[in-house]
C-alpha cells in the first residue's frame, strides 16, 4: 500500500477515490470521508504505522455500510439510476482529484451496481488500487480465501459489460468529436454511423427532471432522440460543451445563465458508441456549481 502521508490533505483524495468508486455519489462519498476522518481522529492507534492503510480501512468499511443503505433507497428510485458525474475542469476540488481509470468511468460505475457491497469493496481494492489479497482481507475483515472468491464472482458479474479492448485517448476523442459534430449538424446518418447496433441511451431524472424513464435503444431511435434533444436545446439557448466526464468523453449542458442542466457521458467500445448516459437529476449536479431549471426552461410559454 502506498502512503501519501498523515496530513488530511494527502489522505482525502485517496479516501474519496475509494468512497466514490464504492458509492457512485459525490455527496455520499464526501459524507463517508468526513465521517472516516472523525473516527480516525478519535480511534487511531498511537503507534499507527501507515495512516493511508488505516484511512482506506475506515473509509471502505463505512462505504460498505453506506452502500447497503443506498441500495435500499435505490430500489424505489424513479427511472434509471446513474452515478453523479465528475467533470475535469482543471479547477476541481483538490480533495476529489485522483487518477481517472476505467473503474471510475460512468459506464463502469453502472456495472459495479451489479455487485454486493463486499464484492464491490474487494473489486475496488484489488483491481483499482492494486492491494494484495492479504491487504484486502485486513480492510474488509474477511479471509483471503473469501476475498478471492468475492473477486471471482465480481469479475464474472461484470465481464459481459466490459469492452473487449480499451481504446486510446486519441481514438476516444476522435469518435466523440464525430458524435458531437453530427449532433451539431443535425446529421442523422452521421450519428447512426458512430452508434453501435445495440446502443442504449439512459436518462436519470430521478423524478425531479424531465427524463425518459425507460432506456432508448437502437441507432435509429437513439439518433432521432438525440437530434430531438438537440433541437430543444437550440431553441432554449442551451450550451453544449464537450468535457472529460469521469475520465472519458462527454459533455456539459448549461443554461443561458450558466447553470448546469445535464451531463452526458459516452461509453465507447470497439470503435463505436455503445451507451450514452444523460444525468439531469438536479440533486446529482449541485457539486458542479449552480443548477439550472431544466423543466422551467422547457415549459411552453403560456
Amino acid at each position: 500500500m502506498t502512503d501519501p502521508g498523515p496530513a488530511d490533505g494527502g489522505l482525502r483524495p485517496l479516501m474519496f477515490s475509494v468512497a466514490y468508486r464504492m458509492l457512485g455519489s459525490v455527496t455520499e462519498a464526501e459524507d463517508v470521508v468526513q465521517d472516516a476522518f472523525l473516527r480516525m481522529h478519535v480511534s487511531a492507534p498511537a503507534d499507527l504505522r501507515s495512516p493511508a492503510a488505516y484511512a482506506v480501512t475506515v473509509t471502505t468499511r463505512l462505504a460498505i455500510d453506506a452502500l447497503r443503505a443506498a441500495r435500499r433507497r435505490r430500489e424505489q428510485y424513479v427511472g434509471p439510476w446513474l452515478p453523479e458525474p465528475l467533470i475535469d475542469s482543471g479547477q476541481a476540488d483538490p480533495a476529489r482529484r485522483f487518477e481517472m481509470d476505467e473503474t471510475v468511468s460512468v459506464a463502469f460505475l453502472v456495472l459495479l451496481e451489479r455487485l454486493s457491497p463486499v464484492e464491490r469493496a474487494v473489486f475496488v481494492l484489488r483491481e483499482a488500487l492494486g492491494y494484495s489479497y492479504a491487504e484486502v482481507a485486513v480492510v474488509t475483515g474477511r479471509t483471503e480465501a473469501a476475498c478471492r472468491q468475492a473477486l471471482h464472482r465480481a469479475r464474472q458479474r461484470i465481464a459481459d459489460g466490459r469492452p473487449r479492448f480499451e481504446a486510446s485517448a486519441a481514438e476516444r476523442d476522435r469518435l466523440a468529436g464525430r458524435f458531437f459534430a453530427a449532433i451539431r449538424d443535425g446529421d442523422l446518418a452521421g450519428l447512426e454511423d458512430v452508434l453501435a447496433a445495440d446502443v442504449v441511451f439512459y436518462g436519470d431524472g430521478g423524478g425531479e427532471a424531465p427524463a425518459v424513464r425507460k432506456p432508448v435503444s437502437g441507432p435509429v431511435r437513439v439518433g432521432r432522440f438525440l437530434l430531438g434533444l438537440a433541437g430543444q436545446a437550440g431553441r432554449g439557448g442551451f450550451l453544449l460543451e464537450p468535457a472529460s466526464v469521469n475520465g472519458r468523453p462527454g459533455a456539459r449542458v448549461s443554461a443561458p445563465d450558466g447553470g448546469v442542466l445535464a451531463v452526458l457521458a459516452l461509453d465507447l467500445r470497439d470503435g463505436q458508441i455503445a451507451a450514452i448516459y444523460n444525468q439531469i437529476n438536479p440533486a446529482k449536479l449541485g457539486h458542479l456549481g449552480p443548477v439550472g431549471d431544466l423543466a422551467g426552461l422547457l415549459a411552453p410559454e403560456g
